[in-house]
């Protein structure tokens, strides 16, 4: 669940810096939490 949330924000920031129709720094927020997602399915994966 954790990395298709993470998958889907990477694309659609991919999307954003392709596009010319960017929202500014929307994009850029979208890749944060795709990393904090990822580093969190990293930490909680680790554990259990």
């Amino acid at each position: 669940m954790l990395w298709t949330i993470a998958v889907i924000l990477i694309i659609l920031w991919v999307l954003g810096l392709v596009s010319s129709y960017t929202i500014g720094g929307f994009i850029h927020i979208l890749l944060v939490i795709a990393i904090i997602v990822i580093i969190i399915g990293f930490i909680s994966g680790r554990r259990s």
